[in-house]
């Protein structure tokens, strides 16, 4: 690389980190930042043609994140969703030591399905920790439970985290079963990080107790009312849409398109509301920070990140080392919408220069960036923080969820270390 292509590749790098530190610091929607910037660095200092830059947004990735979004934001606004966890709570029979453990199944359940850790979150949080203060269960304890189950399972291809995965694996050159090497190192991570926390921050002791019946769950659906037509009706769709992927592999993106389409004709839904849900910010985010990423590749700014996180590391501390690094910038910054796009690309060229593995790595990102969005800084936290009861003291809650959050960059790195550099070794 010659002077000037590597003062431009240390521009570029030095761009990206600018954006993801803005975003830490600002209500700015980094994926606005980040498009802007990349016309900049392409354009004006790289001399790419416009059409070459343009040609970095991901547009398949763009339609395939608004037309699940979309289905799901439709089948939460008719009240299945809602529905649907309500009749899962109620597994739990009053007992104060299960819930938690149901929450994290149930949220890994629901993120897995489609909506996603955010989505997930937003559903469930509100309703665990009104079950929490109604059952005298500490709401740091849950919104751990809350916040891991999303995250455990967020990596399906069904769900716009996994997606995102995929779709910057597949970038990346690398091939990675959806199943076995996306979705499952993470959720045993994650879950293995969330029962060590259960059993640290009170869990065992819940378990032992005896619940009375006066303390049994509340959850705030009418079970008198028989399921609606709307219900019933997005069931079958959840059902189709799930088939339709993983037994016909049709396109989620169209299919969930196609899906709410139906619903919102039989239904006669107002689309407006509905779109209105639709999680923009986050769509433009990860879709603006991947735009960035193209340019920084097309001028070897990723080429450079990689050799210098290849200095600092060997074929088995790597895992821990951009474990680390991920969680402590995505303790600040987007999990999937920001760390995720800088990082995946590197795997190939910092896999080859150690000798390591590429699915190692990537699941050590994946993990390392997700594990810490417990911080109230992060959007999972934030709902967490917000859902909690009165009686909680917000100042005490957000204290503990931060320094649990921050801690996880260590604990985390720790786990990715052993599970996919030492015992996968």
């Amino acid at each position: 690389m010659n002077f000037i292509g590597l003062n431009l590749a240390w521009i570029s790098l030095a761009t990206l980190f600018l954006v993801i530190l803005i975003s830490s610091f600002s209500r700015i929607n980094v994926g606005v930042l980040a498009i802007g910037f990349s016309w900049i660095v392409g354009h004006y200092l790289a001399g790419m043609p416009i059409g070459q830059v343009v040609a970095g947004f991901p547009t398949s990735l763009f339609l395939l994140l608004l037309g699940v979004t979309l289905f799901f934001s439709q089948i939460k606004l008719n009240g299945t969703l809602d529905r649907m966890a309500s009749l899962a709570i109620g597994l739990a029979r009053g007992r104060r030591g299960l819930v938690p453990i149901i929450i994290f199944f149930l949220t890994a359940l629901f993120a897995a399905a489609g909506p996603g850790n955010i989505g997930a979150t937003a559903l469930l949080a509100p309703l665990a920790m009104e079950i929490a203060s109604h059952m005298k269960i500490s709401a740091f304890l849950m919104s751990i439970m809350v916040v891991a189950g999303a995250n455990a399972g967020t990596f399906t291809p069904l769900a716009p985290t996994g997606l995102i995965a995929a779709d910057l694996i597949s970038g990346a050159g690398l091939s990675m079963h959806p199943w076995k090497q996306i979705f499952l190192p993470s959720f045993l991570a994650q879950g293995f990080i969330a029962f060590a926390s259960y059993a640290m921050f009170g869990g065992i002791g819940l378990l032992r107790d005896e619940t009375s019946a006066e303390n049994s769950i509340a959850v705030p659906v009418d079970f008198e009312t028989p399921l609606s037509r709307d219900h019933w009706l997005s069931f079958l769709a959840i059902a189709a849409l799930v088939s339709g992927v993983t037994i016909f592999h049709f396109d989620i993106g169209f299919l969930a398109f196609f899906l709410s389409a139906a619903l919102a004709i039989i239904s006669s839904a107002d689309i407006k509301k509905i779109t209105a849900h639709v999680p923009w910010d986050a769509i433009v985010m990860v879709c603006g920070v991947s735009a960035l990423i193209s340019v920084l590749e097309s001028v070897g700014g990723i080429e450079l990140f990689t050799e210098i996180l290849a200095k600092a590391s060997n074929a088995t501390n790597v895992m821990g080392v951009i474990a680390f690094v991920t969680g402590l910038l995505s303790a600040f910054s987007s999990s999937s919408g920001v760390i995720m796009p800088a990082f995946i690309p590197t795997v190939p060229g910092l896999a080859a220069k150690l000798g390591a593995d590429p699915v190692a790595i990537v699941s050590s990102i994946n993990v390392g960036s997700h594990v810490v969005d417990i911080s109230p800084l992060s959007t999972l936290g934030a709902l967490c923080l917000a859902s909690a009861g009165k009686h909680e003291d917000p100042r005490r809650l957000f204290r503990n969820l931060m320094i649990y959050g921050l801690s996880l960059s260590f604990f985390g790195a720790l786990v990715c270390y052993l599970f996919f550099g030492i015992l996968k070794g």
